[in-house]
């Protein structure tokens, strides 16, 4: 069976779901068959790229040739999608700011420690990663810690611009005017402010890759919003597992409005806040402190 195509070489399903589970297997994401059609329209610009005539020799180059892993890399920039903005979900970032980093702020400082790590999984341009530090910034709660606010991403491509830190109007439709303090109007464009950008960190990551996520180190928190669901049960569970692992005891995750650890991990427990539910690594019960006789 041939499946319909604008222009270039055809995309039969069996050449579809070859390509589909190499994709899968590298970074997690997952395409049904009638996401076929997309495949094939964005990977025919790695084929003209490689100088390939047919799908088939370009399942034969990621799958035998010396430079496969770096055409993997390339054919997951070309397929995902990042689609990110400042403060969004704002009704999330209030618990992150109200409830979660008080409580972060004393168990650090009750382990002797004025550190703050969070990590943003899959951070796409960096808007989410430059809204958690300002967020943090702003609750004066932090003042001379040493804080990082880390973002990863697959794509090579978005992970520039994040450094860039300058941004556009598509990427402020959600901005809460009380932080317009924090960005410095260019010609490009609006920068975060230097300040800002120097409790930032990007890095290259493809979060299926769980020995090299150890670079990310333990955090106190972690967003991983609206990744996930580009992801099959499978990849899904593996992510997860290395989240948890990453996550101080106690640590917080917390992922899209849409998205639920339902099926996909039972390591977390559910921590109910004031406008949100979030997840949480639990802490052992000999961690726990002793409970205050009346």
């Amino acid at each position: 069976m041939t499946l319909l195509h604008d222009s270039g070489p055809p995309l039969d399903l069996k050449e579809f779901r070859l390509l589909r589970d190499l994709i899968n297997e590298f970074c997690g994401i997952y395409f049904a068959d009638d996401s076929a059609y997309i495949v094939a329209r964005r990977l025919r610009e790695r084929l003209r790229d490689l100088g390939l005539d047919s799908f088939a020799e370009y399942y034969r180059y990621l799958q035998y040739h010396p430079k496969a892993q770096a055409e993997l890399e390339a054919a997951a920039e070309v397929l995902t999608t990042n689609e990110t903005y400042f403060f969004r979900e704002a009704y999330q970032l209030r618990a992150f700011t109200d409830e979660i980093l008080p409580v972060v702020r004393g168990r650090a400082l009750a382990r002797g420690s004025k550190r703050l790590d969070v990590w943003s999984a899959g951070c796409s341009s960096g808007e989410e990663v430059y809204t958690i530090a300002m967020l943090i910034d702003a609750t004066g709660l932090f003042e001379g810690w040493d804080i990082r606010v880390f973002g990863n991403d697959i794509s090579r491509r978005v992970l520039r611009k994040a450094r860039g830190a300058t941004y556009r109007s598509a990427s402020f439709r959600a901005m809460i005017p009380q932080y317009d303090r924090y960005f410095i109007d260019t010609e490009e464009g609006r920068q975060v402010h230097p300040r800002i950008r120097s409790m930032c960190h990007f890095g290259h990551l493809n979060l299926m890759n769980q020995r090299r996520s150890a670079i990310v180190g333990r955090v106190d928190v972690a967003f991983c919003r609206n990744v996930l669901i580009y992801f099959d049960d499978s990849s899904r569970r593996k992510v997860l597992e290395t989240i948890y692992q990453r996550l101080q005891r106690g640590g917080y995750l917390l992922l899209g409005h849409s998205e639920s650890l339902l099926r996909s991990s039972t390591a977390f427990e559910i921590a109910q806040l004031t406008t949100d539910i979030v997840y949480r690594r639990p802490i052992p019960y000999t961690e726990l402190p002793p409970r205050r006789v009346p």
